[in-house]
């Protein structure tokens, strides 16, 4: 009898022992929890401290076009106004989404609650969706910049410019609030959503239809970019060959030289832009539809990858846009070494060459 009974109250020790390290690995000790990654100290602080210097790139970059083209006067354009509303976005995306996004890419789980996980991804998928919009109105302008530099200013006005930015604003919300916070949709398309896959992991919408449909939202915009710029490249080269045949002819090497390395960094600022664009939403993008297909198999890790890949694109647009500029530059060391606070700084001509 003696016997059973410490045989019993072994098992049952050794059965408490077993559930410790099994609860440990649980997000919540609940029933349908989400299981922790576990991740060396060492990978983990490695991981945590690049998510950290890449939000502080976005958000300093971003910050700084913000306040540049706030402050200074005579970058009151409409084209800066369209920058200044993309890096409004990517700002607040770096402010209000990543660093949440970090502590659940690193530990697999959502400790923030229900609520705050529908109002992230709203955010999420807003300025996104609406840094894409303003890349592609970016690129809109540019071509009519380029490839009708005549008709420009009348056409791409104060106005227009404020057009773009209320639609690359307003859509985005209405998409993401009509299929984050709607019922209808939700209750109508029901036999097209699946179970949450466990408790913590804040995977709203996880369904085959939200796959398809994110596919042409994020993929559209891309098409558009590629037309619009190997347009401008084909016109680019041409105004450059004639410039060429023009110096030629009137003798001034100088002035032909000029000119046709500003053609070709207009073309190749613009190649590099739809290159990186490419390089960080195409693959997001393209896994969203193969994951819906294939009924989600994608890893945990390497969707984190794939949708971390896709916020660099929010760190490089200040580079790509407004780094490559020398009035940005002018700006940037004007705000660094605190002049911005002299009234006289707002009116200075920043495209003037040193």
């Amino acid at each position: 009898r003696k016997v059973e009974m410490k045989s019993s109250n072994w098992s049952q020790s050794m059965s408490s022992v077993a559930e410790v390290p099994t609860l440990d690995l649980l997000c919540f000790k609940i029933n349908g929890s989400c299981y922790r990654s576990l991740y060396p100290f060492g990978i983990q602080f490695a991981i945590y401290l690049v998510c950290t210097l890449g939000v502080l790139l976005m958000v300093l970059g971003n910050l700084l076009v913000v306040i540049s083209i706030f402050h200074f006067k005579v970058l009151h354009t409409p084209t800066n106004f369209l920058l200044l509303s993309l890096a409004l976005a990517d700002l607040l995306l770096g402010l209000t989404v990543l660093p949440f996004s970090a502590i659940r890419s690193v530990e697999s789980c959502w400790y923030f609650g229900d609520d705050f996980c529908r109002l992230h991804t709203f955010l999420d998928t807003l300025f996104c969706l609406t840094s894409i919009f303003h890349l592609c109105f970016i690129s809109i302008d540019r071509h009519c910049a380029i490839c009708d530099p005549l008709l420009y200013p009348t056409k791409f006005t104060v106005r227009v410019a404020c057009t773009y930015i209320a639609v690359g604003w307003g859509v985005p919300v209405v998409y993401t609030s009509v299929f984050l916070y709607s019922k209808i949709i939700e209750e109508s398309l029901d036999h097209f959503l699946q179970d949450m896959p466990c408790i913590g992991s804040c995977q709203l919408l996880f369904n085959k239809l939200w796959g398809w449909i994110n596919f042409p939202v994020f993929f559209l915009p891309c098409l558009i970019m590629i037309g619009l710029y190997v347009k401008i490249f084909i016109v680019a080269n041409k105004q450059a060959k004639q410039i060429s045949n023009m110096t030629r002819n009137t003798g001034n090497p100088q002035h032909q030289l000029g000119a046709t390395k500003r053609e070709k960094k207009a073309a190749k600022t613009l190649g590099i832009a739809v290159g990186i664009y490419l390089l960080c939403w195409l693959p997001f993008t393209i896994d969203t539809i193969v994951d819906s297909l294939l009924d989600f198999i994608t890893p945990p890790v390497v969707f984190d990858v794939l949708i971390w890949f896709a916020y660099f694109n929010s760190a490089c647009n200040p580079l790509i846009y407004v780094f490559s500029y020398h009035w940005f530059r002018r700006a940037v060391k004007l705000v660094l070494t605190r002049q911005i606070f002299s009234a006289q700084t707002c009116t200075i001509d920043l495209y003037q060459e040193e």
